[in-house]
């Protein structure tokens, strides 16, 4: 059954939906997370997600959610109940889980915290999308006519497109059907995080 989501979390919807493309941080420490978030809010990225798979990223949320309240920022790779209480302690937005946590749910709810969770079949995906929002991953595994044919039996379905997706093929999962797409190491490759941000801007007619 699918649940109303609440005004706070809502609003967090409503975030990653005008920014259509919600990138996700990954690297090796928080210095360089860092530098790669700084380079994305100076080229106007203001919604985007850390990962719990970079050694100090409670510091690095804890910080950036304290000096830059401009930003939306979330946390990746969430896949227990301890990584997600942590993740909410240093002030993060919103969770993110590639694959389902049922157990991090309640605790999600109890903050009123979005908790975009994670899945490949519709079973998973149906479940996920009553609560707010699900991650499709890995989408690359079928593509954008799956997508397509998971809307199809899932009309209205919010579902956010990961893992594959690139600067230059954004606008393809989008224009598919998807709530959302979230571009990884794609968007800073080569170290011009401005020329890949206007790239995809480009490719979004924005």
């Amino acid at each position: 059954m699918s649940t109303q989501p609440t005004p706070a979390v809502h609003d967090v919807i409503e975030h990653l939906r005008k920014a259509r493309v919600v990138p996700t941080v990954r690297a090796a420490d928080a210095d360089a997370a860092d530098a790669v978030a700084r380079e994305l809010l100076a080229a106007g990225i203001t919604t985007f997600e850390f990962t719990a798979t970079t050694p100090g990223w409670e510091t690095l949320v804890a910080g950036w959610t304290a000096d830059h309240p401009e930003a939306m920022v979330g946390l990746g790779t969430v896949t227990s109940t301890r990584i997600a209480e942590q993740a909410l302690t240093a002030g993060a937005r919103f969770l993110v889980s590639p694959f389902q946590v049922p157990e991090v749910r309640p605790v999600a709810d109890a903050a009123d915290r979005l908790f975009v969770e994670g899945g490949l079949t519709p079973t998973e995906l149906r479940t996920a999308a009553d609560r707010g929002v699900a991650k499709l991953f890995p989408a690359h595994v079928g593509g954008l006519t799956y997508l397509k044919s998971l809307l199809a039996v899932l009309p209205g379905a919010r579902i956010m497109a990961t893992g594959g997706v690139t600067v230059d093929t954004a606008a393809d999962w989008l224009a598919a059907g998807a709530f959302t797409a979230s571009v990884g190491s794609d968007l800073y490759r080569g170290g011009d995080v401005q020329a890949n941000v206007a790239r995809l801007r480009a490719s979004l007619g924005t």
